[in-house]
Order: structure tokens, then sequence, then C-alpha cells
């Protein structure tokens, strides 16, 4: 076991102690840093391991359970976790069963139960890779399955728990005039909307034409909405709860004239930093999105709300958050349409998203926007962009997209946008 492997491994652990352990945000204990002391190599290693022994830990628990008479403590059951996800995948059994037993067996509090790991990880590295693919698929949790099986039925929600099971790959947006030659060279894929898939794992700032600024890390459905709103060059655009960013640079990429606001000013640095890497420009500020003010042709508004739809790369969620956040995320969901329709121009648009699945969060929002925002019609015609399928489209002119979609090439982020078009 080299250094790097050892400290990516303990940083892992660590990761997945404040998950599990604290019911912290996988992406909320990233940003604070907890990893910036490792070189970017093994920050990218910690992190695909936390990620991948959430997404396998009911697997894991299930080959785990014949080898413990009783649970031993979190960050001991977290550590057999790890290495029996790695084992599952055809790590070498020697190093991964030394690498635990001698992270365990240099913590004080731990050390007398580094001979039960040992133990444990030997026995299961026997059975993990062939047992690995017939365990079950995990079912989601009952308050967000029951709705979905609700809105579209046991087959399809079993399909989206296959999809998240899978994992998500890497796609990116590019900038305009830029070909990603290299990438495609390296097996990278272009999907039908035209983003381009380049597969799971590795160092991202290490791909051709990163540090250049040739495009950005977005999911092929985190970028339909901007498509949707189809930017302008010269209009003005307000994208609203506008970090991460990467909707801004679609729309500064297009010319548009962008105004990014988030309530976050840590979230903003990381969006900052990639309108420096691309060349783009947006003016850029932090305020609450219920205090904005002024006019703009187009508004962009990414409201905040369950990130359901993103399970398949974020399978921490279901560990740290519950059916009772869902109402106040509503909520807050209306107070942001009603504020975003008044801040735009007679004849603008609104383009409203959420990387949700639950219909509460979607279809209800844009049933009871129509309802209630005067002049507002929803613009059915604007969802027929390229990639999208008619099917896609509710009844209501809003775009539906979830992760058992494109099952041959990967699947994508579930989302629901819709876009609202005021009257001249």
């Amino acid at each position: 076991m080299t250094g790097s492997e050892n400290s990516a491994r303990r940083a892992a652990l660590d990761l997945l102690g404040q998950v599990l352990g604290e019911r912290r945000l996988l992406g909320d204990v990233l940003g604070s840093g907890v990893l910036d002391a490792l070189a970017p190599p093994e920050r990218a290693r910690a992190q695909r391991l936390a990620v991948e022994a959430l997404r396998g830990r009911d697997r894991a628990d299930q080959l785990l359970a014949a080898h413990l008479r009783r649970p031993p403590p979190l960050r001991v059951r977290n550590a057999l976790r790890l290495g029996t996800v790695e084992l599952a995948s055809g790590a070498a059994a020697h190093g991964v069963v030394n690498a635990y037993v001698g992270i365990i067996g240099t913590e004080r509090a731990h050390a007398r139960l580094k001979g039960l790991v040992n133990a444990v990880l030997r026995r299961v590295a026997g059975t993990a890779p062939s047992a690995w693919a017939g365990l079950p698929v995990p079912r989601m949790a009952g308050w967000l399955r029951d709705p979905l099986v609700a809105a579209w039925g046991a087959p399809k929600v079993a399909a989206m728990e296959r999809a998240h099971l899978a994992g998500a790959p890497l796609d990116i947006t590019l900038k305009p005039g830029a070909a990603g030659d290299d990438l495609v060279a390296q097996g990278a894929q272009m999907l039908p909307n035209g983003s381009l898939r380049i597969g799971a794992g590795g160092q991202v700032s290490a791909l051709p034409g990163y540090e250049s600024g040739a495009w950005w890390v977005q999911d092929a459905a985190a970028s339909m909405p901007v498509r949707v709103l189809d930017p302008r060059a010269g209009e003005s655009v307000l994208d609203l709860c506008a970090a991460p960013g990467g909707k801004t640079l679609q729309l500064a990429a297009a010319g548009a004239e962008v105004t990014a606001v988030d309530i976050s000013e840590a979230r903003l640095g990381r969006l900052r930093a990639n309108l420096v890497r691309t060349g783009l420009r947006a003016e850029v500020r932090a305020n609450d999105a219920l205090a904005e003010s002024g006019t703009y042709d187009a508004v962009l508004l990414d409201a905040p709300c369950s990130a359901t739809g993103t399970l398949r790369r974020h399978p921490d969620l279901p560990h740290v958050r519950d059916a009772g956040a869902i109402a106040p995320l509503v909520a807050l969901q209306e107070r942001l349409i009603d504020h975003a329709w008044t801040l735009m121009r007679p004849g603008g648009r609104l383009v409203f998203c959420t990387c949700s699945l639950l219909p509460a969060e979607g279809e209800a929002q844009l049933a009871r926007a129509l309802a209630t925002l005067p002049g507002a019609t929803a613009d059915r015609a604007a969802m027929m962009r390229p990639g999208i399928e008619p099917g896609w489209i509710t009844a209501e002119g809003g775009l539906r997209l979830r992760p058992d979609y494109w099952p041959d090439i990967g699947g994508m982020d579930g989302f629901f946008i819709a876009r609202l078009n005021r009257a001249a």
C-alpha cells in the first residue's frame, strides 16, 4: 500500500463519517476544504471511494452481515464498507485488507478492533467479487420512492434505481468553437443534446482542454434549461440561484449580458474561478434572490430543491435528507417563481427548473404558476431541442427528465424544466 493510497482511503473514511455519522451533505463537507491537504489525484481518489461506498452501502452491509455478530463502531463499520466495495470491484485482496487493518490499527479508539477488520475483510474477499452482482438493486427510501411510484409506476422507478446504482459518467459542455477532439480521441462520446460524455473517474483538471477553458463539467440534463431559455446575444439575462455556475457559463457563452446571483458567497467562488478559466464574462454578486430587483429580458431560476434527481452522482442525499425537507422547499420555490416573474419585461421569458424527481417540485409548480401568474403561458415549442424526445414533454408543457432515460449511453440526471412566456 502506497502512502498516497493510504491517505486517500483515510480521507474517504473521514468523509463517510461526516455523511453517515453527522448527516452532512458530501458537497458541503468537500466545500469546507477537508481534502485540501491532499494532492489532486489523492483528492479525486478519496472522493471516488466515498461515493462508491455510499452508493454500495446496502450491498456491502448485506455481505458484511454474515461475518458480524454485532455492528462495530461506525468508523470501523465504514472501514469495512469501504474495503468491501473495493474488494467487490476487483481490487487486490492483500492490499485492501492490509490498508484498512493499518488505518484502524493506528487509531487509539479502535486499534483493538484491527483483528476484526482483518478477519472480516479476509472472509469477504472470498465472496465479494462474485456475489456483488447478484445482490438486489438498492431501493430508494420510502419517502422518495412512494410518490415516484404513484407518479410513474413501479417498473419505471425500478429502472431509475438501476440507473442510480450504475452511477454517473462525467459530462461536459463545450465552449462555442471548442471541438473537444482530444477528448473524443480518448473515447469521449457526443450526446444527442450536444454535450460530451467522457466517462467516470479520474482527475478532471488533468483532462485536455481544462486549463485552456475549452469546457466545463455539467450533466447533460443540467445543460437543458439554458437550451430551453435560448439566450440571444446582447440581451439581459438574470441567473438566479446561479452557483456553482454551469448555466451562467452557458448564458455568457451565448453572448448574453448575464447577472448571476446566489445567496452563498462561498459557492460563488467556484463560479468566478470558472469564468476566469473560460474567459467568459458575467456580473456576479452574492444576494438573496428574493431581494433582487430590476427588469430583464429573461430570467433563469434554478431553484433550491431536494436534488433527488442527482442521486446517481450524489448517493449521500438519502442519508441526510428526509420527507420533512420537502414542504419548506416547495414553499420557497413558489415564492421564488412569483418574484422572478416580476423581474421580466413584458414579452420576456422565465425558465424555472429543479434537479428533483418529485412532481411537487416540478409538474405541480408549473400547474400553480400557470394558474396564478398573470399573462403566463407555457412554451411547449421551446422544449423541442436536440436530444429531447416528445414523450418527455408533459401535458402542461413542461419537460420531465429522468435518470432512466438514455439507458444505453449512461442515463442523465433527473430534472424538471418549464419555460413561461410573459405577454407583451
